[in-house]
């Protein structure tokens, strides 16, 4: 099912921290995605969600990643203009740093269709441009050399894994300061609502540790702190 206005909004509030602490009492460890930090000033101080638009890159093989073809019907040009509005892109770039997958050109393109953000595991060229463009990045850094230098574009909405997280076309991204965070599209109902209730609990805990309280016993809370946490959201302290 696509991701409902009412859950993409709750997201919004919710940590990516809080996100990956529900995801792990439900089995999941491998959710955040390793070298994917906010680059671009748009990405500075955002939380984002929306559904993964993916991109899959493999190293490069001298007659496929040419100049050329960046004209072909399977390239990253092409991919741009089938991503509809809210997207994220997600591109798996097998973590190779030394190589832009998108420049200003690109990035520009993307924030014109109206894609919320581009997260990768790799990095991005002509970073001033791609500042520039307004697109919130999540990347591993700035490289001067095209992506053609070491990698080839094979596909789009396919399975990928980006910063060693297996993302498939229409999973739910959150990206915010801590990086990025992948929920099951089957289970994003699920985990949101888990999440709000963890980030109100953890919020009535911050308030007991500033009225001076000791952590054990409080966090995690024990059955008699679980009762005053109750208590207290019954009667809308919490």
């Amino acid at each position: 099912m696509p991701l409902s206005p009412e859950t993409k909004s709750a997201l919004e509030k919710i940590t990516t921290a809080t996100l990956t602490t529900v995801l792990l009492k439900k089995g999941l460890r491998s959710v955040w995605m390793r070298g994917a930090a906010p680059f671009t000033p748009a990405a500075q101080g955002k939380r984002l969600v929306g559904e993964a638009f993916t991109l899959r890159f493999v190293p490069a093989r001298e007659d496929l990643a040419t100049p050329a073809s960046w004209a072909s019907p399977i390239s990253t040009r092409a991919a741009i203009e089938a991503m509809p509005e809210g997207v994220i892109a997600v591109a798996d770039a097998m973590g190779v740093t030394d190589a832009g997958i998108f420049g200003d050109i690109l990035c520009a393109r993307l924030a014109k269709r109206g894609v919320t953000a581009l997260v990768t595991d790799g990095a991005v060229r002509d970073v001033a441009g791609v500042n520039g463009t307004g697109l919130p990045v999540w990347c591993a850094g700035g490289a001067a050399s095209p992506s053609v230098a070491s990698l080839t574009f094979v596909a789009w909405q396919e399975p990928i894994g980006c910063g060693g997280v297996a993302v498939f076309p229409g999973d739910i991204i959150v990206a915010d300061a801590d990086g990025c965070v992948l929920i099951p599209a089957d289970i994003v109902d699920a985990v949101t609502t888990e999440a709000i209730e963890q980030e109100r609990l953890e919020g009535w805990i911050m308030k007991q540790v500033d009225a001076g309280h000791a952590l054990p016993g409080l966090y995690p809370a024990n059955a008699e702190n679980k009762a005053r946490y109750e208590a207290d959201k019954a009667a809308g302290r919490a």
